[in-house]
């Protein structure tokens, strides 16, 4: 690749596309913070081609989803070990549990996937021992389509408009690093190169 910045913010969609459907990726499951510090790995499950949106899904009972609701800071860190490249990006998260978007989102999700939306307790909720929430009836099996519509109730959407990107290759000549930032996902990117 040539390197401009053109090339380097190419390269960042690229990758974080191909995380969206790959679960193989590295960049699959970034770390996600949140404003009060917390992190948590996450599953990407999509980035639009101009990284308007990073789309993961979450238990609406997740205390994530109380801090975050309509507006809220989060941070994405993304990093693939064998390219040597790490992406830092910031945004605006918010939640979405009704509507077109968690809809299709939910239709899409497998069988599999949606299980965990069925747990009786909801993420940080207390246990009396260490196990799962999920019912008993489906520790070791998939739910049926069928048998997963309780837990839309549960589900909902983080979505993240991403407003800074910091792009970094880390090389033993010092490395590479560039950002990018913007006012909303509607305005223009301004970009410049950083000393890494």
């Amino acid at each position: 690749m040539e390197l401009t910045l053109d090339s380097v913010l190419a390269d960042a969609v690229n990758r974080l596309a191909t995380a969206a459907k790959d679960r193989r990726h590295p960049m699959h499951t970034p770390v996600v913070g949140t404003a009060d510090g917390d992190l948590r790995i996450m599953v990407l499950r999509e980035a639009t081609p101009d990284l308007a949106t990073l789309r993961f899904h979450t238990d609406l009972r997740s205390p994530k989803c109380g801090l975050i609701g309509s507006g809220a800071p989060v941070s994405v860190l993304a990093y693939d070990p064998e390219a040597r490249i790490q992406l830092r990006m910031r945004g605006e998260g918010r939640i979405e549990s009704q509507g077109p978007i968690a809809d299709a989102a939910w239709e899409r999700a497998t069988a599999s996937s949606r299980r965990c939306y069925l747990a009786e307790i909801g993420p940080s909720g207390l246990l009396e021992a260490a196990g799962s929430a999920i019912p008993d009836h489906l520790l070791h099996r998939a739910p049926t389509i069928d048998e997963t519509f309780p837990g839309r109730a549960n589900f909902a959407v983080l979505l993240v408009e991403v407003r800074s990107l910091d792009w970094l290759h880390l090389t033993h000549e010092g490395g590479i690093r560039a950002r990018f930032t913007r006012t909303s996902a509607a305005a223009s990117w301004q970009q410049t190169w950083l000393a890494p």
